[in-house]
């Protein structure tokens, strides 16, 4: 029987752990031994979400609260004898459950197609021979055969390397590669610094070796953040407990509003079946059918526009949480830097060069002293980029002018090539001139390689590597004149300018040179240095603009990087996320477990942009402190040390490029190009999805609500039903769900990301909204009465002639109504209603389908509709208008003055840490929003 696994195997000779795992480094496994060790340790997996079944996901449909006060009602229906009702409300719900199930399944496979991309191949020594296997059929005691480029399948402790460097990025936050070696470490070693040991999920990026599998599954580290993920909580999405307290709301205004006119009713004397058949019709007007079928609609809308514009939603309610953030906490590497090096400054004995162009750019310029110069008039700048090309394993792919089309090498070294290509010194004809004669690869311990190149006569050293070493081994200084001695004091001039420019962020290298009669003498004596070179992981050109956006959506955009301080600090700076007078970073080591955190600690906290060298335990806390606070809060990443984060904010945001398959699993939203102005698209289209639910929402309800009132106003009166119950059910499923589709699709209209985000706790439909609707359900009504009452007592017609022409009213007003939900603040004729061409193809659909109605024999008869006449007509199309005209006329411009008030233009702030009006922020101007910011968020722009 096998002992447990290995403990502390990074500080422990790796003969030991072989031997207490019973493997051999020359053979490594048998067949057998492997099948038993499978057996005992499973597969080489992580846990993974089950892939839900189509069952599940249609059984999901049935869970909303609308649908159930629609099976209610159908039940109620069938109970009544009234088989035509309740087979049209069944029909009503196998719609919305079709566009939800096609909708919701959509997604769910997309996301189950991501995490099955590929699987991760590993070469192995068993029974004394090398195999390819795939990940998952690795074992503790397997001996893994190591080159550059692989992704690890395990964690493992080193055998032998040569020269072998990990990225170890994805799984500690640091951006430099470590250089791994096969003697121990000490028993407390942080996990960044176990240079004995290689960690599932990371990337070989140089060297070769072998190692002995210690740990597969969830037995990893990545296995074990994985775990820490499923302990992350996550609460329901803003807009699911909003439609669910609407939903609420709606139950009980049914059963009030059914009991009081039952009620009513019965106490007038009225017949029992007449009322009940009454409280039917008015539960019916008051359950918004379409408001499950438009919901789902336009959030899959959103969906899909997203898709579009490379980002994948996983969940439909995202789009719409993504919309309400106020705090956006993203990772640097990779994500706000392109996670490549460009050459920014030289510094030689002559002066200091600034370097321009971007990481794959040839043209470029070197400036000095603000003047732009040619590197071939300058003997030093010229010598730098030479011995840079040259020491160098690094290769370009040529492309079009002016630009690289690929690289292949360590990112640092395609830098200084890319440099060097600026001043035409390309590597290729360097060494025709300058031919290889023998390399001394880069030391990890001594952090400097070295190249010898034959000129004709003597051999060239040329030697590149951290600027403290170099220096060290510096006995001379390259000038204009010739080399001149370096003694103490230029050495820590030299020193001091280093470690300046390293306070800006940069990389810092140093390139030194010596000729040699022969190749085989040592390259790190007596050198003469040459340069001092500052690189930079570049930016990503669009983060600017794109931060700029989120400060004028106002929306706080929060670093928090597993990188160092001032790297961190340099970068946001670079692309404007903080000034130089912002509050300063903030490290992992400076921040005391969560639960000491005291009310100066946290508001300091909320005050900071900059989080560095951050744990993934300590990127949860604060992005809960962010919660607490009421902040929706979106998390971007694309390493494993992401992904408990990713899962504990209310949107996690993960890159599709370069992102791991645990930051996938944990997100809800991948971005498949990496681009952070998607981030601020999903911003914008979650706004609008939320603004386009809003709106139908309050067509519908105001729709729903012109008919309770009719339908209550004739009953107090004894007056004939003005729209009977199949009729209602009509205008819900046509007139209502059409126009509210269309809304729901909209586009949206500029300057919607100019505005502040909404409070989050804020209710879809707020009282002011409430207001709105009864307002507009009135006029409709009165509409709807008042042809009614022309018919009878003027046109003299029959009842049932009349009650056709208080449908019609009813029907077509409900049309003219879309245009009512406009911006106050937008011309009449030129805005986005008017210029939805979804609008209008809605119109022309229900007019189409009214028409149909009224001449179809069949249809007019289940819906008790006979011709009205032309006057009839007359008098219902112009009725239908009186809503229109009063909207236009009367409340909208009392919406629009109200919005100008003096009141509306000061909107009570937070004494927190609230959101000010500038770059370009303004306060909501349409009356379908709150015109006032809530005490909520500590966000600043």
């Amino acid at each position: 029987m096998l002992a447990l696994l290995p403990a502390q195997p990074w500080a422990r000779n790796w003969q030991d752990v072989a031997a207490e795992l019973d493997t051999s480094a020359e053979l490594g496994l048998s067949r057998d031994e492997v099948l038993s060790r499978r057996d005992r340790y499973g597969t080489n997996c992580l846990a993974q979400a089950k892939p839900k079944s189509a069952w599940g996901i249609l059984l999901h449909q049935f869970r909303s609260l609308i649908i159930a006060l629609l099976a209610v009602a159908a039940l109620v229906s069938f109970f009544s004898h009234a088989v035509v009702e309740g087979v049209a409300v069944l029909i009503v719900i196998v719609i919305n459950t079709a566009i939800g199930f096609f909708t919701e399944i959509r997604a769910v496979r997309s996301m189950e197609a991501l995490r099955d991309l590929g699987t991760v191949p590993a070469t192995v020594r068993r029974h004394g021979q090398l195999q390819q296997i795939t990940a998952e059929e690795v074992v503790p005691g397997d001996i893994l055969v190591l080159e550059a480029g692989q992704v690890l399948s395990a964690d493992a402790r080193i055998v032998s390397a040569s020269r072998l460097q990990a990225d170890e990025s994805t799984l500690t936050g640091e951006s430099d590669p470590v250089a791994k070696h096969e003697p121990p470490v000490a028993v407390g070693t942080p996990l960044a610094e176990r240079t004995s040991m290689l960690y599932r999920g990371t990337a070989l990026n140089r060297g070769s070796g072998e190692a002995v599998v210690t740990a597969v599954g969830l037995a990893t580290e990545l296995g074990q953040v994985s775990e820490m993920i499923a302990e992350a909580e996550q609460d329901a999405t803003p807009l699911e407990e909003r439609l669910d307290a609407l939903g609420q709301r709606l139950v009980w205004i049914t059963l009030v509003i059914a009991a009081a006119i039952i009620a009513l009713g019965l106490m007038q004397g009225r017949a029992v079946l007449l009322m009940i058949e009454t409280g039917l019709a008015l539960a019916v007007a008051t359950i918004p059918e379409g408001l499950p079928i438009v919901a789902t609609t336009a959030l899959a809308r959103g969906m899909w526009r997203m898709a579009r514009r490379n980002a994948l939603i996983s969940r439909l309610s995202a789009v719409e949480t993504l919309g309400a953030t106020s705090v956006v906490c993203t990772d640097k590497t990779g994500t706000l830097t392109e996670n490549r090096m460009t050459v920014r400054r030289v510094v030689t004995a002559e002066g200091d060069y600034s370097v321009t162009g971007g990481a794959f750019e040839t043209d470029g310029s070197f400036v000095r002293d603000g003047v732009a110069i040619e590197a071939a008039g300058d003997p030093l700048l010229r010598q730098t980029l030479m011995l840079g090309a040259l020491c160098n394993t690094a290769g370009l792919h040529d492309g079009p002018q002016g630009r690289v089309s690929g690289a292949v090498g360590d990112p640092l070294e395609v830098a200084l090539l890319v440099a060097a290509a600026r001043a035409e010194l390309e590597k290729p004809h360097l060494l025709e001139h300058y031919p290889l004669v023998r390399q001394e690869p880069f030391d990890p311990d001594l952090k400097m390689m070295a190249t010898y190149h034959g000129d004709g006569r003597r051999v060239l050293v040329a030697v590149k590597g951290a600027p403290e070493r170099v220096l060290s081994r510096c006995e001379h200084v390259l000038t204009a004149e010739g080399e001149v001695p370096l003694d103490d004091d230029a050495r820590r001039s030299w020193m001091s300018r280093n470690e300046e420019l390293g306070r800006e962020g940069l990389r810092m290298v140093a390139a030194a040179q010596k000729y040699v009669d022969d190749p085989e003498e040592p390259p790190y004596e007596g050198l003469a240095l040459v340069a001092l070179i500052g690189l930079q992981d570049p930016p990503r050109q669009e983060v600017t603009e794109a931060l700029r956006l989120a400060r004028m959506a106002g929306v706080r955009v929060i670093m928090m990087t597993g990188d160092q301080a001032t790297t961190a600090q340099q970068v946001a700076k670079a692309v404007g996320l903080v000034q130089e007078h912002d509050t300063a970073p903030i490290t992992g080591t400076d921040l005391p477990p969560a639960e000491e955190w005291s009310a100066e600690d946290k508001g300091r906290l909320l005050g900071t942009s900059i989080f560095a060298r951050v744990s993934p335990r300590q990127k949860l806390d604060l992005i809960g402190l962010h919660q607490q606070r009421d902040s929706i809060v979106a998390m971007t990443g694309d390493g494993v040390n992401d992904a408990p984060a990713l899962e504990k904010a209310d949107i996690g945001v993960a890159m599709g490029l370069r992102g791991t398959q645990v930051a996938k699993e944990a997100a809800d939203m991948i971005l498949l190009d990496d681009s952070f102005n998607t981030i601020i698209y999903a911003i914008e289209q979650g706004r609008v999805i939320f603004r386009n639910i809003r709106r139908f929402v309050l067509y519908l309800l105001s729709c729903n609500v012109a008919e309770i009132m009719t339908v209550t106003l004739a009953s107090v009166v004894d007056a004939p039903l003005p729209i009977l119950p199949l009729q209602i059910l009509f205008l819900n499923l046509v007139t209502d769900v059409f126009p509210a589709l269309a809304l729901g699709v909209g586009e949206g209209e500029p300057g919607i990301m100019r505005r502040p985000p909404r409070d989050p706790h804020e209710p879809i439909l707020a009282r002011r909204h409430w207001i709105d609707i009864v307002i507009f359900g009135f006029t409709i009504t009165v509409g709807v009465l008042g042809a009614l009452g022309l018919s009878m007592f003027w046109l003299r017609l029959p009842e049932h002639e009349a009650i056709t022409v208080s449908f019609l009213t009813l029907a077509v007003a409900q049309l003219w109504h879309v245009f009512n939900l406009r911006d106050p603040n937008s011309n009449w004729w030129r805005n986005d209603i008017v210029g939805n061409k979804y609008i209008w193809g809605a119109i022309a659909l229900c007019g189409g389908l009214l028409v149909m109605a009224l001449k179809l024999p069949v249809l007019a008869n289940v819906l008790d509709l006979v011709n009205p006449g032309t006057m009839g007509l007359l008098v219902a199309l112009g009725m239908s208008l009186l809503p229109l005209v009063v909207g236009q006329l009367v409340i909208l411009p009392l919406k629009r003055w109200r919005l100008s008030s003096p009141q509306a233009e000061k909107p009570q702030q937070s004494s927190a840490t609230p959101i000010t009006p500038q770059d370009g922020v303004q306060e909501e101007a349409d009356g379908d929003f709150d015109t006032r910011r809530s005490p909520r968020t500590n966000c600043r722009t």
